[in-house]
């Protein structure tokens, strides 16, 4: 039951991830937008289940299942791969952006789930 919990959840998180690419692939441009914005609202949304300290099960839904599905490391990586080769300006932005403003959206996630 819980395989199933877990790939139900990713399965609707990766389908969530694949609209907002096509949605910012409207607007194409060298820095990643998508991957950021997917990343850092999963990093929030992910922090809001564990401040929300939720039971186990639903957890693993929603936070294993569907926030893992829905995020995105090994394409963040390629990206920063990409961007290093390609524009080390837009590199540094992103590397920063990613992990400073990723750290910064999972505690403020945790506060607000707090209050629920």
């Amino acid at each position: 039951m819980t395989l199933l919990l877990v790939g139900i959840g990713s399965a609707l998180g990766a389908a969530c991830r694949y609209a907002m690419n096509r949605f910012f692939e409207r607007r194409p441009h060298p820095f990643p937008k998508a991957t950021l914005f997917i990343n850092l609202t999963g990093a929030f949304i992910l922090g809001f289940f564990v401040g929300m300290q939720m039971n186990h099960t639903r957890y693993l839904f929603l936070g294993t299942g569907l926030m893992g599905g829905y995020t995105t490391f090994s394409t963040m990586n390629f990206e920063l791969f990409l961007l290093l080769k390609e524009n080390k300006h837009l590199f540094r932005w992103y590397f920063i952006s990613t992990y400073v403003l990723g750290l910064l959206a999972s505690f403020l996630g945790i506060i607000c789930g707090s209050f629920v």
